[in-house]
């Protein structure tokens, strides 16, 4: 035996990632991995090629890509021709997965029809289910059938208020590993958009909550990317804490994410405000990308020390890369992952945390506070 080569149970320890035998044999199967040479007694032997071609495709799949795209990016040589074919060939990959989506969001719009109604309307979902076990859909009338099932179902919403909790409590996954104060602020966000899949895409840092509850209940700095993510927070509850709203683009006219990705970059006193924030403030970003990527700079060279910062930034290729910097920093942090986010997620998060601090005071105070600065 080559002493240089490996055995595929050296070959899966040298490579790590929690790599089996079998996931190698697989990938032999799929063509992913060549097959190897073989030793006199029969035994598989890997080369340092080989592992280098494994760990590529191991760190490949933790970044979320499926087997069939790996086998194509690493089949493409560098030259120029070939890279644009790939990226045809990935765009097509893509418009295929989106479609899966499409098709899986159907099918769990379907399913949050039957599971998502609250007590009131459980009588007509028992009959539903009781007739759809019966329902014959091969003639036009079995498909009319189908809709006055839904119809009756639909008929029952005007009897009463919608029980936004007890609807989430059938459909959210299991939360009982995360604290309450987390199992309330991701049932919010997930209020916030519709989606219960948002679950899986909101990290949250060790110490996010901890350290949030400590800067609100000290008076913190509150600073928002935008006067749209302002207009959002909870200025009642702020009020009572004694948290001051700072916005960083302070154009009004600026309502979305373009627009705020743009203005930053052009106006160098809105990124000279960021590095003058408060120490233990509490950053929030909802909109545009280079807000957080300034942001994590300015925390990676010592130039401000936020208590907290919930980025949330819409985009498809900053904003990703600027949440992956967020959850890099060693602060607490709160996040989606990707490109999911914006400035009522955002928003609603903070407002989550300051509700797990202080009831609603049932007054109006804070509006005297806002009609003063409109005036101003």
């Amino acid at each position: 035996m080559n002493a240089s080569c490996l055995t595929i149970k050296e070959l899966t320890d040298a490579v790590g990632g929690g790599l089996t035998p079998r996931m190698v044999r697989h990938y032999h199967q799929l063509g992913l991995l060549p097959q190897p040479v073989r030793s006199p007694s029969n035994y598989r032997l890997y080369t340092q090629k080989d592992v280098l071609r494994l760990q590529r495709i191991v760190a490949l799949k933790q970044q979320g890509f499926q087997l069939n795209h790996i086998r194509n990016i690493l089949e493409v040589e560098p030259e120029a021709d070939t890279t644009v074919n790939l990226m045809g060939q990935l765009q097509q990959q893509y418009r295929a997965v989106m479609q899966q989506i499409s098709q899986l969001r159907q099918t769990a719009s379907a399913l949050e029809g039957l599971l998502g109604r609250d007590r009131h309307c459980q009588i007509m979902q028992a009959e539903v289910l009781a007739q759809l076990k019966l329902l014959d859909v091969e003639t036009q009338a079995g498909l009319g059938g189908l809709e006055n099932l839904w119809s009756g179902l639909d008929a029952e919403i005007h009897t009463h208020s919608e029980a936004f909790s007890e609807s989430l409590q059938r459909l959210l996954p299991d939360l009982s590993h995360r604290s309450e104060i987390e199992q309330h602020l991701i049932s919010q966000l997930v209020l916030a958009c519709g989606d219960v899949s948002l679950v899986s895409f909101v990290k949250l840092s060790r110490d996010a909550i901890a350290a949030s509850r400590g800067a609100l209940s000290a008076s913190c700095q509150i600073v928002v990317d935008t006067q749209t993510v302002a207009a959002a927070l909870d200025q009642t509850r702020l009020l009572h804490l004694g948290c001051h709203i700072e916005t960083l683009i302070d154009n009004p006219h600026i309502t979305t994410a373009t627009e705020a990705e743009l203005a930053f970059w052009q106006h160098r006193e809105w990124r000279s405000k960021l590095q003058q924030v408060n120490q233990g403030c509490v950053l929030v970003v909802g909109y545009a990308p280079s807000v957080l990527i300034e942001i994590c700079e300015a925390i990676a060279n010592q130039k401000i020390q936020p208590a907290l910062v919930i980025g949330m930034p819409i985009g498809f290729s900053h904003a990703p890369a600027a949440k992956r910097q967020l959850m890099q920093q060693g602060i607490p942090f709160i996040t989606v992952e990707g490109t999911l986010g914006g400035g009522a997620l955002a928003a609603t998060a903070l407002n989550a945390l300051v509700e797990s601090l202080i009831d609603k005071p049932d007054c109006h105070c804070y509006l005297k506070n806002i009609v003063d600065s409109a005036e101003c």
